[in-house]
């Protein structure tokens, strides 16, 4: 029997939208039901499930521990070494691969073994994320627990999360053999997938959680066209910071000019354009990557700033406050990023770097979420 979603309401839905997706108008609101909270917990959870695999990711990346797996074992990797001699097997096999004989050369079995519990926690949590995606929305499928259309929007999330796990070991597989690193390419995009998978999360969990409240507040927040489409713009920017940061975590480039505001007492460093092409500069060069994402993050946080003040008489309730948490949330990443800089990126720090950007690309998303919802 053909598996279908079965109809919450009887609300008017726009063809090819989400009756949760609309926005709540008087006389016809679509009513949230204890189906659309279940998907939404659902959503929550995979918004934090891929909130702690970038976050362990990144700490991975930082102990230069994720080579210490040669091999892709889905379903078998799951077991760590459990004698000396599988212990001994995963030793040897990455003693064969270039970053042993260079960046860890000398390393002993205890240093090997402190390098491989960050990747196989890593490759653990990643799987965890594959897990809290595809096991609940079978579950919600076979329930019927999705609005009529939504079955197949959200089926994207679990296809995501497959060629994730495909694209990490893309990456990994570009260092075990000539490089000594993986490629800063396949690390952004493994970054930027994960990233997605986030932004449909939050955007989508946003959304049915205003529906509990949309109708009450609907009078009061109505931001101007121009803000919300101000909001689009910083998510973007704040996404584009993200990306550059993750070319700044592939070359290496957090390690080179521990200094703020300027880079050699210069605005542009010497070495910005050394490189030939120019575009190799933006995506190969470490220096000219920290430069690119200083301009990229400045940027976003003088516009959430200024986006706020430019808001606060077009803006006001969930709208607004929102608003303020992106601001605040800007600012503070800010802090965090300079002093990581200036630290030589400390294992701590840095993680907590990233953590706060995806908090400012979750706030961004759900102020621009608020701010189209209570447009006119």
């Amino acid at each position: 029997m053909a598996i279908t979603s079965r109809p919450a309401h009887t609300a008017a839905v726009t063809p090819g939208v989400p009756a949760t997706a609309l926005p709540a108008r008087a006389g016809h609101a679509a009513q949230p039901t204890a189906d659309d909270a279940a998907v939404r917990r659902w959503l929550v959870a995979t918004a934090w499930s891929v909130v702690a695999a970038v976050v362990v990711g990144g700490i991975t990346r930082l102990t230069e521990s994720g080579l210490s797996i040669t091999v892709w074992e889905p379903v078998a990797g799951i077991l760590p070494p459990l004698s000396h001699a599988d212990w001994e097997r995963a030793y040897q096999a990455y003693l064969r691969i270039p970053e042993a004989q260079t960046v860890h050369r000398g390393i002993t079995l205890g240093g090997y073994q402190a390098l491989f519990w960050w990747e196989w926690f890593h490759r653990l949590v990643a799987r965890g994320v594959g897990l809290v995606i595809a096991v609940p929305y079978l579950w919600l499928l076979v329930r019927r627990r999705f609005r009529p259309g939504q079955a197949v929007a959200y089926g994207i999330l679990p296809v995501l999360v497959a060629l994730q796990g495909a694209l990490g070991w893309y990456m990994v597989s570009s260092g075990l053999s000539v490089r000594t690193d993986v490629s800063q390419y396949r690390l952004v995009a493994h970054l930027l997938l994960a990233l997605t998978i986030f932004v449909v999360a939050v955007w989508r969990a946003t959304t049915l959680g205003r529906a509990t409240r949309a109708v009450a507040e609907r009078a009061d927040d109505r931001a101007s066209r121009g803000v919300a489409r101000a909001l689009a713009l910083l998510s973007t920017l704040a996404f584009a910071t993200i990306a550059s940061g993750g070319f700044v975590a592939g070359l290496d480039g957090g390690k080179v000019y521990n200094e703020f505001p300027l880079m050699g007492g210069q605005f542009v460093p010497r070495e910005y354009a050394e490189l030939v092409p120019a575009w190799r500069n933006w995506f190969d060069n470490p220096v000219a990557a920290q430069f690119n994402h200083r301009v990229l993050a400045l940027s976003t946080v003088l516009a959430a700033c200024l986006l706020l003040l430019a808001a606060r008489r077009a803006m006001s309730g969930a709208p607004w406050r929102a608003m303020q948490r992106v601001a605040v949330v800007a600012l503070a990443q800010a802090v965090l990023g300079v002093t990581t800089l200036l630290l030589a990126v400390p294992v701590v720090v840095a993680a907590l770097h990233q953590l706060g950007a995806v908090a400012l690309l979750a706030s961004v998303l759900v102020a621009t979420n608020e701010a189209r919802a209570a447009r006119v």
